[in-house]
């Protein structure tokens, strides 16, 4: 009989009960002790979810009150010792000051958790780091899961995983160096787990997905070798890539299982099956954890049928990952159209199929036809519906020429038209786009979906709140505005509520950093704009001051990233069916006057593949399709992107490739480090590196922004640099944000009288 696992639950809760009790501690409404209430009841009600749903070992520990590797570094007492706290009595609030920044220290820096849109906190490291007795918060769920009767299997971040995502904060060190301090403190963890009745460990070690460096590699065997002496029997979980290369010492290894993604690399399964050994498990991730379609249940079961008559007890059944990438319950969608609704899962439902498979295997497949049947039916009536295809997409597609992926005339001819027309002083200053969602701006929204605010009392509202930060800007004196989308409830889904082909969902939260979750928009059919998306709302904003004003979209590759994409075509033809929508766009806003169009890119880099090998085909694609929604406007029209909270070295050609006049980045938490990369690359455009960390509440001073300007001024050519925050303000409330703004406009105003050579005022 195979043992059905979870690797991880989401946790934000079906009503994001999580997000509500941390943003209320935050505010000071409720308390630690309520917070730690709210863990508990969440923690219980998604244990009994899984073990309702016929899970044998439940996930334990994929609980984190922000984010995962932030628990672990608390659990290994690793908080940076900048913080001056005490590792083994961390505190709910110390926790998140981490997490967010206080008002001596800046937060730890923050990045995407592989090539999904979860943002990490990344560990850091020195020499002198040390490691040893933390929080007691596992040890503590351990023991709630077991007084529910239940069989808890601790998930922790491996050793490898935990030092390759984290950070060197010190030259000439190598962080790898600090693994023989750290086996000993995973091993005392790992020998208390076995003194209180644990059995089974996950140790998640998914850089093994990714090309390693041989000195990674080889520390992996001696280190999981000291770690099974330590009790549990540890099952090694690795997904998102195939990691067929190291099948032979995998197998050889000491862990006593191995979990592998058989959603996203299916080709690996016979390679781990053959010659597997019998003193170990395999886990065979069957279920997609990271999209919403449902799994072709009769394919999962031929898996399982052909891995399991080799391996018999010894095979195990799981997602491929944890699912924490999507919505909780689907049941829940009352108002999705029920033909499109047929064919999702969410994370109950996937437990649910994964019951279905779990039985076939058990007691054959006629135990199981009637679901097979139905699945079946389903299947086709998705590949066969009129829902999905939209014939004049396709022939657009098909009629362009390379003409369509070109700017007109090269960067160095555009920027002078460019500066001519928008007449912006030397460091300009702007902002990302979003401006604080205030209560009444949420609230006008809100009425307007329910049917309570007709359509000129919205428009009237909105109008308000872009007059009101047209304002705030004007008297703050940036140099290019932004409208500050009052209107829009997220940067992906505002867009794709706009866009044929695209469905929403009302309760489809995704985690995507800390309290911060978002609904993916679910991209089911061919992509098109039937009408313009913002132009009413950029055109009344530019009507209201004589300074320029951006216009704000969404790039192709952002909305495709962030979106459950269709699985039934390659993801290359979706972006560029969405960057087709967003030309148009950028056509309507250029042809009402608007100078300078901004269209976000944030995920560009997220998208990349884990394996060198498959990213040249997708930067190939991910370039066209911005340069396909960028490049059909006229020279002295400037292209903004942004991009932020990612590692940038790796793809900078291709960035380079996308040709905007002008990209933002961020670079505030890692102290501008990233600019360095930027300027020995010789990036040839317009750049604006983040001088504001928008998802801290701390406001920056003048002085510290000044002292990052001039660490960019000397990575980046001071005429092509400008001034701006990390990322949208959308977060914040306006007294912090514009404090931080004004210190951050002064800081500009003193780097142009440093640069001027009689020394004028700005």
């Amino acid at each position: 009989m195979a043992v059905t696992h979870s690797l991880g639950f989401p946790r934000i809760g079906a009503g994001r009960e999580l997000k509500r009790a941390v943003e209320a501690c935050w505010a000071g409404r409720t308390g630690p002790a309520e917070l730690a209430q709210t863990g508990r009841e969440l923690r219980e009600r998604h244990w009994m979810i899984q073990s309702g749903s016929g899970i044998d070992l439940v996930p334990v520990g994929d609980f984190a009150w922000y984010d995962q590797m932030l628990n672990m570094t608390a659990l290994l007492g690793a908080a940076p010792r900048r913080f001056g706290f005490q590792a083994d009595a961390l505190s709910l609030d110390q926790y998140f000051q981490l997490a967010r920044g206080n008002a001596e220290q800046p937060a730890m820096e923050m990045t995407k958790w592989f090539d999904t849109n979860y943002h990490y906190i990344v560990p850091e490291f020195d020499r002198e780091t040390g490691f040893g007795p933390g929080t007691e918060w596992l040890f503590d769920e351990v023991e709630e899961a077991k007084a529910l009767r239940l069989n808890p299997k601790p998930v922790l971040i491996g050793p490898l995983t935990y030092l390759h995502l984290g950070k060197e904060r010190q030259a000439g060190f190598s962080r790898l160096e600090l693994l023989p301090r750290l086996l000993p403190a995973y091993a005392a963890i790992l020998r208390r787990l076995h003194a209180s009745g644990v059995h089974w460990v996950q140790m998640d070690e998914p850089i093994l997905g990714m090309d390693l460096p041989p000195e990674w590699l080889e520390a992996f065997a001696p280190a999981y070798a000291a770690l099974a002496e330590a009790g549990p029997k540890l099952l090694l979980a690795t997904y998102f890539a195939s990691v067929a290369e190291h099948a032979v010492w995998l197998k050889s290894s000491a862990v006593a299982g191995l979990h592998i993604d058989a959603v996203r690399a299916p080709e690996q399964v016979a390679g781990f099956v053959k010659d597997f050994p019998a003193d170990k498990v395999l886990s065979l991730g069957l279920i997609d954890g990271r999209n919403v379609w449902r799994t072709d249940l009769r394919r999962a079961l031929e898996q399982a049928e052909s891995a399991g008559a080799v391996l018999g007890e010894r095979l195990w059944l799981a997602p491929s990952c944890s699912l924490l990438h999507v919505p909780q319950d689907l049941s829940l969608e009352t108002s999705l159209n029920p033909e499109i609704k047929d064919w999702l899962a969410f994370a109950v439902q996937k437990l649910e199929e994964l019951a279905v498979i779990d039985k076939g295997l058990r007691l054959g497949r006629q135990a199981v036809a009637a679901e097979l049947a139905e699945r079946d039916r389903l299947l086709q009536t998705r590949a066969q519906s009129p829902l999905i295809r939209d014939p004049g997409v396709k022939r657009r597609l098909e009629g362009l020429s390379d003409a369509d992926f070109r700017r007109h005339s090269p960067f160095a001819e555009r920027s002078p038209l460019q500066r001519e027309r928008l007449r912006l002083p030397p460091f300009p200053t702007t902002t990302i786009g979003s401006f604080p969602q205030t209560p009444k701006i949420r609230a006008a929204r809100a009425a307007h979906r329910r049917g309570e605010l007709n359509g000129d009392a919205y428009r009237d509202a909105m109008q308000a709140a872009i007059r009101e930060a047209v304002n705030r800007q004007e008297s703050l004196g940036l140099d290019l505005l932004v409208h500050g989308e009052a209107e829009r409830n997220d940067m992906v889904e505002y867009f794709g509520e706009r866009l044929a082909g695209y469905a929403f969902t009302k309760h489809g939260w995704v985690q995507s950093y800390g309290s911060r979750c978002v609904k993916p928009p679910i991209i089911y059919g061919d992509v098109a704009r039937p009408e313009p998306m913002t132009v009413e709302w950029i055109g009344y904003a530019q009507s209201l001051t004589k300074k320029p004003v951006k216009g704000m979209l969404t790039g192709p590759v952002t909305m495709l990233q962030w979106s459950f994409a269709r699985d039934d075509q390659p993801r290359a033809v979706t972006a560029l069916q969405i960057a087709l929508a967003i030309r148009d766009e950028v056509a309507d806003l250029e042809a009402a006057g608007v100078a300078a169009i901004q269209i976000d890119e944030p995920a560009f880099r997220e998208g990349l593949p884990l394996k060198a090998a498959d990213r040249a085909d997708y930067l190939d694609w991910a370039v066209k399709a911005f340069r396909l929604a960028s490049c059909g406007v006229a020279d002295d029209t400037q292209i903004h992107t942004h991009m932020c909270y990612s590692e940038f070295g790796d793809i900078l050609p291709a960035i380079a490739e996308l040709d905007a006049d002008v990209i933002t980045i961020e670079t505030c938490r890692s102290a501008m480090d990233l600019l360095e990369a930027f300027g020995a690359f010789g990036y040839p455009n317009d750049i604006g590196p983040g001088v504001y960390d928008i998802h801290s509440p701390r406001v920056p001073a003048g002085a510290e922004i000044r002292a990052l300007l001039e660490k960019a001024a000397a990575a980046v050519d001071p005429e092509r640099l400008w001034v701006n925050p990390d990322c949208g303000l959308k977060t914040r409330q306006w007294p912090e944000a514009e404090q931080a703004l004004a210190n951050m406009v002064e800081a500009a105003r003193a780097m142009r009288r440093a640069e001027s050579p009689a020394g004028s005022a700005a």
